[in-house]
């Protein structure tokens, strides 16, 4: 099983503004499954957070989506449910857009890598 989803291969979802959405697309990364539903969605100022909320919910769903790309600032209005997602895959990634540029202090995937490794243990392990 494993063999055959390798050789079918995996998607990038994007949940983002529509420039965003528009170069990822641009990007090759654009897919509609069997069930016609998006890999991406395009959020606006009409947008409400339910529903980028469902969005996401949706893609840590689907088997098909290893990896989610979300702009940060949308990441902000759903990060309880960002943080709720602990397994490894789909892997959320928070991505900078142009009217928002990227803020590390605010990305709770980067928190929780750098809470996995200890300082001292690195340098400890230089010599």
């Amino acid at each position: 099983m494993a063999l055959l989803s390798a050789m079918k291969g995996k998607l990038i979802s994007v949940i983002g503004d529509e420039d965003t959405c528009v170069g990822f697309l641009l990007g090759g990364v654009g897919e509609i499954n069997k069930n016609r539903h998006p890999n991406f969605m395009v959020v606006d100022k009409n947008t409400a957070v339910s529903e980028i909320e469902d969005c996401f919910k949706r893609f840590i769903k689907r088997d098909d989506v290893d990896i989610i790309l979300i702009n940060q600032n949308y990441a902000e209005l759903i990060r309880h449910v960002i943080d709720a997602h602990t397994a490894p895959t789909p892997a959320v990634l928070e991505i900078p857009s142009k009217d928002h540029p990227y803020d590390a202090s605010k990305d709770s995937i980067l928190r929780r890598a750098k809470g996995m490794f200890n300082p001292d243990d690195m340098i400890a392990n230089r010599g």
